[in-house]
């Protein structure tokens, strides 16, 4: 039987509904506080759900029973410096417990979700591949952080003899990530931005994320990693892209980084003055005035893969918005 972790999350649901085109039945962890999501209500007779903490283990080895493949999608996802400590336990310490537990239960293959922020820094703008190593150097944001070591665990587990394979998905769009930050930028340009960010970085379809998940899954392929990128795109171009499909006016204004940097200051005296969550922190700051871009030549190599270009997902998700 199929494991699924974070089956809720964005990623997770569009997963577990491509895993059911061809199992019959799979199982899914939730946390006890969250929602089933409609499309996987309707598929219920398919989906064995189960509450457990990735943190908690006595919880986490019930769930592992009688489970043959592995696909770890639950992560905390945060560029709040004040969520960076319980960031990092969870996606590490999570990661841990199931990379142990598929060890202890001969579990046949683990598909772990990392993200390109794991990949590290480019150096003077070069194309970021899978070969590219992370730098204790550079400054890094926790979520960064926090990727990068829930690798090492499954890198770990890979010594220990465990199959694994390690995807690393640039930003992901879909239409089903109402509430996901990616798609907060719809919201926002729907209602008025004058701003664009000089910063870039690699986007993606959900749908490809998981469709190369499920066939590594099924492949002999073990003990690598994958970037999976649809396309490179400046945020300038992105915003740009996202007014015209929602039919409203770009935003023409540049934010420079000393904008941004003014802006975070005052997002974070303002949070710490109303008690409330900053909007603007300085690790968004920095990711939105950095250009970062990614190779998908590898998965591209493996797999005969098409992926689905960012305007048609980004058409898709402004009709959803229109609706």
């Amino acid at each position: 039987m199929i494991l699924v972790t974070g089956a809720t999350g964005f990623l997770g649901t569009r997963l577990v509904v491509q895993l059911l085109q061809s199992e019959t039945r799979i199982r899914c962890i939730k946390r006890h506080t969250s929602h089933i999501p409609p499309k996987l209500e309707t598929l219920s007779n398919k989906i064995e759900w189960l509450n457990a903490d990735i943190l908690n283990l006595s919880d986490l080895a019930e769930a592992f029973d009688g489970i043959t493949h592995v696909y770890h999608c639950a992560a905390m996802v945060s560029l709040n410096p004040k969520d960076k400590e319980q960031m990092i336990r969870t996606n590490v310490d999570g990661t841990a417990n199931v990379v142990n537990l598929c060890i202890a239960q001969n579990v046949q293959k683990l598909i772990h979700v990392s993200s390109i922020a794991a990949l590290g820094k480019s150096k003077n703008g070069e194309l970021i591949t899978e070969q590219h190593y992370w730098d204790a150097f550079d400054v890094n944001n926790g979520y960064a952080v926090s990727k990068y070591q829930s690798e090492m665990e499954v890198w770990r587990g890979i010594e220990e003899g465990l199959k694994a394979v390690i995807v690393n998905p640039s930003i992901i769009l879909g239409i089903d990530a109402s509430v996901e930050a990616t798609n907060i930028m719809f919201k926002t340009i729907k209602n008025g931005l004058n701003y664009y960010t000089l910063g870039g970085s690699g986007f993606v379809d959900v749908a490809d994320v998981a469709k190369a998940m499920i066939f590594l899954a099924h492949s002999d392929i073990v003990a690598q990693r994958f970037i999976i990128n649809s396309q490179n795109m400046l945020y300038k171009n992105m915003f740009q892209s996202i007014a015209q499909a929602l039919g409203v006016p770009a935003p023409a204004k540049k934010a420079t980084p000393f904008m941004l940097g003014i802006a975070w200051r005052f997002s974070t005296a303002k949070a710490y003055l109303t008690n409330k969550k900053a909007l603007i922190t300085s690790d968004i700051a920095t990711t939105a005035s950095r250009i970062e871009t990614f190779s998908n030549q590898k998965i591209k190599q493996i797999i005969d893969f098409n992926f689905k270009p960012i305007d048609v997902s980004i058409n898709e998700i402004a009709n959803r918005f229109k609706k």
